[in-house]
């Protein structure tokens, strides 16, 4: 009778958590030999041209997998065309960039290594500073049968960015019967559906499974009070569709609560601020200061650990 039990108490759970719109997260498979070479390169600044940045530079993981900027800073101060995003939980978005540029995180690698604002280098380059380090071109050929190439570091960091997964976060716990949730947290996630935000954030990550438009209810780049820049444009800048046009891929919110500015161009400094101008833009809502709060209380009790956060 206990044994029935404790089936139909297992079945359940894994009924309920498969029937919402969100689901826990969980680790991927990775390479530990790849994870630990990319983690040195990721924090290495010999990827820059000047020695001075890296990967870590803009994607700080003792916070929240970002920098506390509405722009980063690249090789000699230039700043970068749009917000820095969260690098925590990449892994399950569908593509990568703002404007989904990068098809997956190897590519993406790419980006930053040859932008004139970033790392402002080639592959070339940047190879050739790192053969100079002999344990470096050792420990790539042990892991590597092609030894070190533009490759095999893509690779690397790829791997590594894999492995930065924010597990155990109380809406997971939650709801998975493992612990308990605020009764606001319970009251945000209900009025995150009741509204629509589901629409757009929903899957593992709570968002970037999807591309999405800036401004349906409203014209946001006419109200944001600064000039239109190219970056502003979005997913139109790789697709050249007129669709596209404003268009980003839709950001995860799991890291949401700890951001210090929100949306593709930074131009927003508190949580519940970006709360409110989304409902405002996205889903021509107006929502109350209790609202406000709830909500932001859900996406409170979306963040996860990581070994690289600072307790």
């Amino acid at each position: 009778m206990i044994l029935r039990f404790l089936i139909w108490a297992l079945l359940s759970s894994s009924v309920c958590v498969a029937a919402e719109p969100i689901l826990p997260l969980h680790s991927v498979a990775t390479d530990e030999r790849k994870v630990a070479l990319g983690r040195q390169l990721f924090f290495d600044t010999r990827l820059s041209r000047s020695n001075e940045v890296s990967c870590a530079s803009c994607h700080q993981l003792a916070t929240h997998g970002a920098d506390k900027v509405p722009r980063s800073k690249g090789v000699a101060g230039r700043l970068g065309d749009v917000r820095a995003p969260t690098v925590y939980n990449s892994v399950f978005n569908i593509r990568q960039a703002w404007d989904g540029k990068a098809i997956d995180l190897k590519a993406q690698v790419t980006l930053p290594v040859e932008n004139p604002k970033e790392f402002a280098t080639t592959w070339p380059e940047l190879i050739a500073t790192l053969n100079e380090d002999k344990s470096f071109v050792s420990a790539f050929k042990q892991v590597y049968k092609g030894g070190l190439s533009s490759d095999a570091i893509s690779d690397a960091i790829a791997h590594y960015e894999r492995s930065l997964i924010t597990l155990n976060a109380p809406f997971d716990l939650w709801l998975q019967g493992k612990g308990p949730l605020s009764e606001q947290a319970q009251e945000g996630y209900r009025l995150f559906k009741y509204y629509g935000c589901i629409n757009c954030h929903q899957g593992k990550n709570v968002g970037g499974n999807m591309f999405a438009k800036m401004g349906t209810f409203g014209d946001y780049f006419g109200d944001r009070g600064t000039p239109i820049e190219p970056a502003d444009y979005g997913r139109y800048n790789v697709t050249k569709r007129e669709a596209d046009r404003f268009t980003f891929k839709v950001p995860g919110l799991r890291m949401a609560a700890r951001q210090d500015y929100f949306f593709h161009d930074g131009s927003e400094q508190s949580l519940e601020g970006a709360i409110d101008t989304m409902a405002r833009y996205q889903l021509g809502r107006s929502l109350s200061k209790a609202e406000l709060a709830a909500i932001a209380a859900f996406l409170e009790s979306l963040v996860g650990h990581h070994q690289e956060m600072t307790p």
